[in-house]
């Protein structure tokens, strides 16, 4: 039986950077950057995926005490080559 969210580390094919492939609500699989991230849940800008999937709109912060939450930045977000992977 397969784990809903693994933590296997891989390679972006593009830029090369470190990536974990995070299982969406939806079921398509999502590259993400491996580091965690915290964020306040105020409705801005950055796009901010849960561990269990799910996406969520706020404002990265640095300081834990202004945080509500953790996750990660899509791959996508960050990539230099991020418009290669675009469908046509």
């Amino acid at each position: 039986m397969r784990r809903e969210n693994t933590r296997d580390f891989s390679q972006c094919r593009k830029c090369g950077a470190r990536i974990l492939f995070m299982r969406m609500k939806s079921g398509k699989s999502m590259p993400v950057n491996p580091q965690f991230v915290n964020f306040r849940k105020d409705g801005g800008k950055d796009r901010i995926v849960l561990a269990n999937g799910e996406v969520t709109s706020g404002t990265i912060v640095a300081d834990l005490i202004e945080a509500d939450g953790y996750g990660y930045v899509s791959h996508f977000a960050t990539c230099e080559y991020a418009q290669t992977f675009r469908r046509k």
